[in-house]
């Protein structure tokens, strides 16, 4: 699945990337929380950790979440900081996205894997 199209874009300044990585993961939650909670709403937050958090809380997605929340953090304020245009560490942005690919591959299989059941 390309979900992440401009990870594989050669971009010189990793503020676009950033921003665009924020709000992929933001819609992917809210995606989530609509589609596979109860009652299918989500916060008005932009925080990545904050999100997180409520899918857990209210779908039946699991994970170590501790894992994830530094990286979620640091993603969340490096898009913040791109609004604002603000200097960016981009070296601490990567970091965060190599392990938040983790968390994004395991929130696909749950979509995928709640479709199918949802189907059968």
């Amino acid at each position: 699945m390309a979900i992440d199209l401009l990870s594989k874009a050669d971009i010189n300044d990793c503020s676009i990337e950033c921003f665009h990585y924020q709000q992929m993961m933001e819609l992917f939650f809210k995606h989530l929380l609509e589609t596979k909670s109860q009652f299918g709403s989500y916060s008005k937050s932009h925080k990545l950790q904050k999100l997180l958090e409520e899918v857990v809380a209210s779908t039946k997605f699991r994970t170590d979440k501790t894992k994830y929340f530094m990286a979620l953090q640091v993603i969340t304020v490096c898009a913040e900081e791109y609004r604002y245009n603000f200097l960016i560490d981009c070296e601490g942005y990567k970091q965060s996205v190599n392990i938040c690919d983790n968390l994004l591959n395991e929130l696909i299989e749950f979509d995928e894997s709640t479709e199918i059941q949802a189907d059968s």
